[in-house]
């Protein structure tokens, strides 16, 4: 591990050669947006939201799975990364039926926050308008697979954080989509252990408590890095 040099911005910057993009802008208070990665938990750099450009490269790279290296020139901000951005976002919301004003998370959602940020305010690409089915099965606990956006964030937390592994992906491509355990419904899981975690790092309240507001919906995942860094201590 050694400290390197590289410029994000125009700015100059230092940081370690074991860190990504993200982690050294997110340091030095460079926003770069995305939905996937969340302090505490493996990084699967699946949204690709995080996008940046790296000077000598035609190709874009994503910030939270590229590492640091000296001599590094980086944008985070072009009409070409912005491009990209909007697309993604719109393609979320086409994909799934995200209507804010129902939400049990609106005025908290991550999704919604990102649009708003990059001055979304309309959709332009069709809505597929899917058939899923609620699962509220689960005694305290309800999974909307219509606002899901496949950040696989539960699925993370639950097996590295819960060591449950309750929450998996299946299928592929479009046809991707959460479950609990072998394809059953949440309330029959004989796994799942009711911690909630898979709740508290929902970004899109896709998973939700019974009988929670649309204002008690915020989340406080910090308590992941607490829990890696007592962790870190014990070893």
């Amino acid at each position: 591990m050694r400290v390197v040099t590289l410029t994000i911005n125009d700015q100059l910057l230092s940081g370690r050669d074991d860190e990504t993009i993200l982690q050294v802008a997110k340091a030095h208070n460079i926003q770069i947006p995305t939905l996937c990665q969340l302090d505490g938990l493996s990084t699967w750099g699946g949204c690709r939201l995080c996008l940046v450009h790296i000077h000598g490269s035609d190709k874009l790279s994503p910030a939270c799975v590229t590492k640091v290296t000296e001599g590094m020139v980086v944008e985070t901000e072009s009409e070409r990364l912005n491009k990209y951005r909007h697309t993604i976002v719109e393609m979320l919301y086409t994909e799934g039926n995200h209507i804010c004003s129902v939400c049990v998370s609106n005025n908290n959602c991550e999704l919604q926050s990102t649009a708003q940020n990059l001055g979304i305010d309309h959709i332009s690409l069709p809505y597929l308008y899917p058939s899923r089915t609620v699962d509220a099965s689960h005694e305290r606990f309800v999974f909307d697979p219509n606002r899901c956006i496949l950040c696989t964030r539960c699925v993370r937390v639950c097996d590295e954080i819960e060591g449950a592994h309750t929450w998996d992906v299946a299928g592929r491509g479009i046809n991707s989509h959460l479950i609990t355990d072998l394809n059953e419904a949440w309330g029959e899981s004989t796994s799942c252990t009711s911690c909630g975690k898979c709740v508290e790092v929902c970004p899109t309240g896709s998973l939700y408590e019974k009988g929670k507001a649309g204002g008690e919906m915020v989340k406080h995942a910090e308590f992941l890095t607490y829990i890696e860094e007592m962790r870190k201590n014990h070893k």
